[in-house]
């Protein structure tokens, strides 16, 4: 089987910088981890050792030196690891990992999503079935949209290659230090190369390459090196 270009696991990720390294190992692509990620928190969390993360009910683990607002909520089962920041109002519905020193701020949702390390979602952001590399930053008000209007399975598209996911809900899978500006609309199967940065008030669909500028549907620029 061919693979579909610029979307699999080794080209969007440092797996290094991910306490959930382990939950990507014998994938091909980052969406086939969705449907595992609530399981795999749960093993993960039985590991963590006590003196480093506290264990709350409801299968959730908060490392002792990360930092929760009072007004933040935060469901099971989740890992928020060191040195992490969850800010005023944020609301984590569960089965959500945030990495080491990523922010999660004020009314910005998760929902069965990885974060990996230095992540930012720090204003107005909705983030569900989605996956995010390492120092990947999503300006304020954008969102993931992880359902179809249609309510039908996600394909994911890269020129004329199709992958049929098997999901009726996927969000973003975006590589490490991607950039989303701000108010953008990523559609159901993003996919967003390594380094790339999205204009802001855009609406992304398909695979976008790594080191890329994304301006509209069809005008996709190569950062200068």
């Amino acid at each position: 089987m061919i693979e579909l270009q610029n979307a699999t696991i080794a080209e969007l990720y440092t797996l290094e910088e991910t306490i959930a390294g382990g939950l990507f190992e014998g994938l091909t692509y980052p969406w086939e981890a969705l449907p595992k990620i609530k399981d795999f928190i749960v093993a993960l969390g039985e590991t963590l050792p006590e003196e480093k993360y506290e264990r709350r009910e409801g299968n959730i683990w908060i490392a002792r030196n990360a930092k929760v607002f009072p007004s933040a909520y935060i469901g099971g089962p989740a890992i928020i690891d060191e040195e992490a920041e969850i800010r005023h109002c944020a609301f984590i519905r569960g089965s959500a990992i945030v990495g080491k020193g990523a922010v999660v701020g004020n009314s910005t949702e998760l929902k069965n999503v990885i974060l990996f390390n230095k992540v930012q979602v720090p204003h107005y952001n909705y983030v569900g079935d989605s996956i995010l590399g390492y120092k990947a930053h999503m300006g304020a008000g954008s969102i993931t949209s992880n359902v179809k209007s249609d309510k039908t399975l996600v394909v994911v598209k890269a020129g004329g290659q199709r992958c049929e996911t098997g999901l009726k809900k996927f969000g973003a899978m975006l590589g490490d230090h991607v950039e989303v500006g701000c108010n953008s609309v990523l559609n159901p199967g993003t996919v967003i190369g390594k380094n790339t940065n999205i204009y802001p008030t855009s609406m992304v669909r398909g695979v976008i390459p790594a080191d890329s500028i994304y301006k509209r549907q069809g005008e996709v620029a190569d950062k200068r090196q």
